[in-house]
């Protein structure tokens, strides 16, 4: 699940969180559905903002734009139903990710990173790619978005970056995805009956797609290093000082352009594409300050760590007595783990009770504060979202 926005849930809160599985899963679904089992591998986080995109302009009930259905128990979900989106927004994102991951796969292919340095499976790859990208014209075709304007720009990327060198604009790079981006972006306007958004959001769409290139250039500038991989920034001669500034500019620009866009629901794209973006900065730039739960929030007036207060240690928890022995704590381990909920959800310990999450459950709480820096976050963005949908009660 590639992607520069990879929100954590204790910052998103439990309703948008709610919202956010219902894309995840809706896109997974579309893929399979219009692709078959295999092409459910490129389902990505950064993909599934055009149905986010979509339903916040036309609604949960917005017609073929956006909507929700009730999708089967499936293992990821520990084998429990749930709503997910659907619709040409859900279908749209399809497209736009099996491309994405085509290009992926190609720029990997054109790195020889790994296995893809065989010459067999290079091959092999840069099949699986083309018919990905086939895949994703006939989705693309299907909800009226022409996926040759994502094709071309991971073709004349190739040569930019043959031609680039100490002193080329680093913008001269990304201007590929950033067209790519732009268009994907304005197309969620049209399928929401909602046109005149089509500007701001190509706008967005744009300075996300720089966002996105500059920081997977950051993330990964000593790893190209070492291996002798082209890379942006060095290729170059960009200053990390200089990259962070344009992603500075960046998150900026787009939170402008969706202040002039029109949304029905515009909290989990604001959440996203305001707040998640600039996490995705600090991450990228290793400058996240600390952890979620690295300390404890203490309100006005208590002392931390005082007898009874806020701040002060828990308690420890009385012995369990009811933990089960080890054969029927092991027949529950092993639906668990048939289940995909040790490693995907949440699910109460085997023996012990204590409910647990799984590591690979949606959680990046690499710059998650607590309750009070979410809301002065929120309340200093200018856009008045103060503990809209933060997950706290102050």
């Amino acid at each position: 699940m590639f992607g520069i926005v990879r929100p954590c849930r204790h910052r998103l809160g439990e309703s948008l969180t709610s919202q956010w599985m219902a894309h995840l899963c809706g896109l997974c679904l579309a893929l399979r559905k219009d692709h078959g089992q295999f092409a459910r591998i490129v389902t990505n986080y950064d993909g599934l903002l055009i149905s986010v995109l979509t339903e916040a302009q036309a609604g949960v009930r917005g017609g073929r734009g956006a909507g929700r259905r009730t999708a089967g128990p499936c293992p990821l979900r520990g084998m429990r139903t749930a709503s997910v989106a659907h619709g040409e927004g859900a279908r749209l994102a399809a497209a736009v990710s099996l491309v994405l991951a085509s290009a992926k796969v190609r720029d990997h292919v054109a790195d020889g990173d790994g296995l893809l340095a065989r010459r067999p499976v290079a091959l092999a790859a840069r099949r699986v790619a083309a018919g990905w990208d086939a895949a994703g014209a006939r989705s693309g075709s299907a909800v009226g978005f022409d996926t040759a304007v994502l094709v071309d720009a991971v073709d004349r990327q190739t040569g930019i970056e043959a031609l680039a060198g100490p002193g080329t604009p680093l913008l001269t790079v990304t201007e590929p995805t950033e067209t790519a981006t732009a268009a994907a972006f304005a197309h969620t306007a049209h399928l929401a009956g909602r046109p005149h958004n089509a500007a701001p959001l190509a706008e967005a769409g744009r300075l996300f797609g720089r966002l996105a290139h500059l920081l997977d250039a950051v993330e990964d500038r000593e790893a190209d290093a070492a291996a002798g991989a082209w890379n942006p920034l060095t290729a170059t001669g960009t200053p990390l000082t200089e990259a962070r500034r344009l992603a500075d500019d960046a998150v900026h620009g787009v939170r402008l352009a969706l202040r002039e866009a029109e949304f029905t629901d515009g909290r989990l794209v604001h959440r996203l594409l305001v707040h998640e973006l600039g996490n995705s900065v600090d991450r990228a730039f290793g400058t996240a300050s600390r952890a979620h739960g690295s300390h404890p929030y203490t309100p006005p007036g208590t002392t931390p760590g005082a007898p009874g207060g806020p701040g002060a240690p828990m308690p420890p928890e009385p012995p369990r007595r009811d933990r089960r022995g080890l054969l029927a704590g092991c027949a529950v381990w092993l639906g668990l783990a048939c289940t995909c909920q040790l490693c995907c959800g949440t699910y109460h310990d085997p023996w012990s009770g204590e409910r647990k999450q799984g590591p690979c459950a949606n959680c990046d709480c690499s710059s998650c504060g607590d309750c009070c820096e979410c809301c002065e976050c929120c309340s200093n963005c200018g856009d008045g979202c103060c503990c809209d949908g933060c997950g706290c009660d102050c």
